[in-house]
């Protein structure tokens, strides 16, 4: 498909809109350091991006059992996320985001966009009010505790493109994290990989294409430059 072929776009949240990925991410090493682990901030970004939070839950006291042979108490996932969230202050938008989203709004106004996100409803709206995306996004915010599965699945995708009104094998979807990439292309659209984000390390896009993504988008200049010709 090409770029004059898409019919609507949809955006992941944490990684692509707001770089929510990296906030406290070296409180988070040592605070799973400190209960055995030994991952780095780079294994934390490659085992856990981009899936809900149940699924975060799960595989993270699945690592743990597998270290300890037990299953951790309510105080490791609880304690890890409160970890993060002694940083929220920090959230940012990506640099180019709102400027993106504006041109898109003014420029193409007959194509939708949507955010498909990972994140709990109340989190997601709370980062998008908080980097001043929310106005430009809403009413087509939809977080994946409205479905069924979470990324890799399709599911939160899907409903996307049911709100949009618009054939799922029409969207363009930017995605940061493999999850995402494959939940897209389950959803039978055309996924491109974005880079931009703080938490991209070494080998980031390369994942992103090893998963399927058609392009890597390193910034949102070079995504307004990759969707020059966008028509509905």
């Amino acid at each position: 498909m090409t770029a004059r072929q898409f019919s609507a776009i949809i955006f992941d949240c944490d990684g692509v809109l707001v770089d929510s990925e990296a906030l406290g991410l070296d409180a988070s090493v040592a605070f799973l350091k400190s209960r055995g682990f030994t991952w780095e901030a780079p294994d934390l970004i490659r085992i856990f991006t981009g899936y809900r939070d149940d699924i975060f839950r799960r595989k993270l006291e699945d690592a743990y059992r597998d270290i300890h042979g037990e299953m951790p108490d309510e105080s490791l996932f609880e304690g890890l996320i409160e970890t993060r969230r002694r940083n929220k202050h920090k959230l940012k938008a990506i640099s180019g985001a709102e400027n993106c989203i504006r041109t898109l709004r003014d420029q193409k106004p007959t194509i939708p966009i949507a955010v498909a996100s990972s994140s709990r409803t109340p989190l997601l709206t709370s980062k998008l009010e908080r980097t001043g995306l929310w106005d430009l996004l809403a009413p087509h915010v939809y977080s994946a505790d409205l479905v069924a599965e979470g990324k890799p699945a399709p599911d939160v995708f899907l409903y996307a493109a049911q709100k949009l009104d618009v054939a799922p094998g029409t969207c363009l979807v930017i995605e940061d994290s493999v999850q995402g990439v494959k939940a897209g292309l389950a959803a039978g659209m055309t996924v491109w990989g974005f880079t931009g984000g703080s938490h991209c390390f070494e080998g980031h896009a390369e994942r992103l294409t090893d998963a399927g993504a058609a392009r890597i988008i390193e910034n949102f200049g070079r995504f307004q430059k990759g969707i020059k010709g966008l028509t509905a």
